[in-house]
This record gives C-alpha cells, sequence and structure tokens, in this order.
C-alpha cells in the first residue's frame, strides 16, 4: 500500500510538472464515435493567455497507430494534445493530416514531425509555405503568442502532398480525402473516416462563432458546402466549435452566413459603391451578439467586397 501511495503521487506531480512546463491551458478530449476524438479550441481571439489555441484537432485510433487531424496553434498545443493521446492509447502518433495551412492549424506539427508521424497536406499549401505572408505571420506570431510562439517555431511542410483526392488507408483504416478548395483557403481538404462516419471539414464549417472569411473564395466555399452535404454524414467535426451531430443545421449556419455577406456587399461591390456606407447600413442584428463579431465581421464583409469585385 506504501509503494502505491508513492507512486500515485509520483503520477499527480509528473502530471502538475507537465501542466506547469506548458502552461495552464488544458485540453480535455472528447469522443464522438467508436475510435474518433476532438479537443475544442476556445472561441476567442488568439493570444499568449490562450497559447492559441482557437481552433480544433481530432484524431482516430486505428489498428496500427493514432492520425491526427490538424495540428493546433502552438508547439505547447501540440504537446498537450501527444498528452492527451497517450492517455487514452499506448498506440504511436503515426500521421497528421492537415485541413489547410491556417497558423492556428499549424503551428504544431513540429511536435508530430519529431515524433516521426508522416504529415499529408494538398499540394496548394507549398504556396503559403513559401511566400512572405507566411514568413511574416510567424515573425509576429513570435510576438503575439510569446512564449508559446518562439525562434523554435518553424514552419512545417508536408511529407505527402495529397494531388488528386481519393482513399488513403493509414492504420488500416481507410481516410477518404477530398480537396475542396478554393474555399476558406486555396488549399482546403475535408477528411471521411466512413468507418467511424465522422467527417472532419476543417474552416469549412464554424459552429457557435462568426466565420472567419479572410481571403476566401466565398462562392467557392459555397460550393464545397454543398459537397459537404452530399456525403451525409452522421457527424462533422469543425475547425471550430462544437462538433455536430446535425450537420444539416450546422452547415446552414456557415452557409447563411456567407449568403449574407455576399447578398448585402454584392450590389455594392459590383456598382464601386462606398463600402463604408453599405456597411453602415446593413442589419447585422443576427450575428452582431456572436463571439468574435466585433473583431472579424467587418473584415469579412469588407473581403467579400472585394472579391465580389474580383468575380
Amino acid at each position: 500500500m506504501k509503494y502505491l501511495f508513492i507512486a500515485l503521487v509520483s503520477l499527480l506531480l509528473s502530471e502538475y510538472a507537465f501542466a506547469d512546463s506548458l502552461g495552464p491551458v488544458e485540453l480535455k478530449s472528447i469522443k464522438v464515435a467508436p475510435n474518433t476524438y476532438f479537443v475544442q479550441g476556445f472561441p476567442e481571439i488568439g493570444s499568449s493567455k490562450n497559447q492559441n489555441f482557437i481552433s480544433n484537432a481530432g484524431f482516430v485510433i486505428t489498428p496500427k497507430g493514432v492520425v491526427v487531424i490538424d495540428a493546433l496553434g502552438s508547439p505547447a498545443l501540440a504537446q498537450k494534445l501527444v498528452h492527451e493521446i497517450n492517455r487514452l492509447t499506448t498506440q504511436k502518433i503515426i500521421a497528421v493530416i492537415v485541413t489547410h495551412y491556417h497558423a492556428d492549424h499549424i503551428y504544431g506539427l513540429q511536435v508530430f514531425k519529431k515524433l516521426g508521424a508522416k504529415i499529408y497536406a494538398q499540394e496548394l499549401s507549398k504556396d503559403y509555405l513559401n511566400s512572405d505572408t507566411a514568413r511574416q505571420r510567424l515573425e509576429a506570431s513570435k510576438i503575439d503568442f510569446a512564449p508559446w510562439i518562439n525562434q523554435e517555431t518553424v514552419l512545417t511542410p508536408a511529407d505527402y502532398w495529397i494531388q488528386s483526392e481519393g482513399k488513403v488507408n493509414i492504420g488500416g483504416v481507410n481516410f477518404f480525402i477530398s480537396k475542396v478548395g478554393p474555399a476558406h483557403t486555396a488549399e482546403d481538404l475535408m477528411v471521411y473516416v466512413p468507418s467511424e462516419d465522422v467527417l472532419f471539414v476543417g474552416d469549412l464549417v464554424f459552429k457557435g462563432r462568426i466565420p472567419f472569411v479572410g481571403n476566401a473564395d466565398s462562392k467557392g466555399w459555397l460550393a464545397s458546402l454543398d459537397k459537404i452535404s452530399a456525403l451525409k454524414p452522421k457527424i462533422i467535426i469543425p475547425g471550430h466549435g462544437a462538433y455536430s451531430p446535425d450537420p444539416v443545421r450546422d452547415i446552414e449556419f456557415t452557409r447563411g452566413y456567407l449568403i449574407y455577406l455576399r447578398d448585402s456587399m454584392g450590389d455594392a461591390a459590383r456598382n464601386m459603391d462606398s463600402f463604408d456606407d453599405v456597411y453602415a447600413k446593413t442589419d447585422w442584428g443576427e450575428y452582431e451578439g456572436m463571439p468574435l463579431f466585433r473583431s472579424a465581421n467587418r473584415m469579412n464583409a469588407y473581403n467579400v467586397y472585394l472579391s465580389i469585385q474580383s468575380e
């Protein structure tokens, strides 16, 4: 009994030491299917306080290893995800599939790479990785998210660049990987696991917060939502927000928001009318109470306004 008590104390101390070394943010996995889990990021702007834990990541435990979908927004968070996976299984992490190369989904990749996991991403991600935008964003993140993003944080390329959609067998389980960009990004992927009836959709679907449009192709994004709906998955795991056991309803929220942006901004964009005027006259009542409305909505509307002009 004495030795059991000592062992338990040692385990608790090691848990506290691990948490202290990687900061106070906690990751708790949520089981959504027999072998599928995900962790849910905060509906916030990334910061040092939240370690850039603003996006989701998922994982599937296969007979021959663990397959992770997206790598979270800092190496510290990725290490916590590894710790959470190790709590659930003794299987090694063998692969990471990246839905798109936005900072909050990729800054943890180097942790999985170091463990020997193979990284899969869409081939157009190379354009982002080799861009000044990616390098400048990383340098800014070293300031904005210090100390969790620092001089040791690097942009990590894939081992396998996906050029066409299709079935990939990893660990004895089939993953159907589809290219769906240009939509939220040029390189969007969605990952369907038929044995689990779970679809990982990255940032094609947002739940419980205002979507981030950025430089998206809103027209292509709407087409991608049709593609998701056609699969009729039982469960979708979005890039942000809670998992959805009712995909039809939750897809409709993102679709409705994009359509509203396009309808509200469309005439003014085509007529070269003032963006400030049309934005001020638009009724945002349906969305203004949602998380990130103040920080994202105006930028989203402006980006849609500009993109319609170039269509």
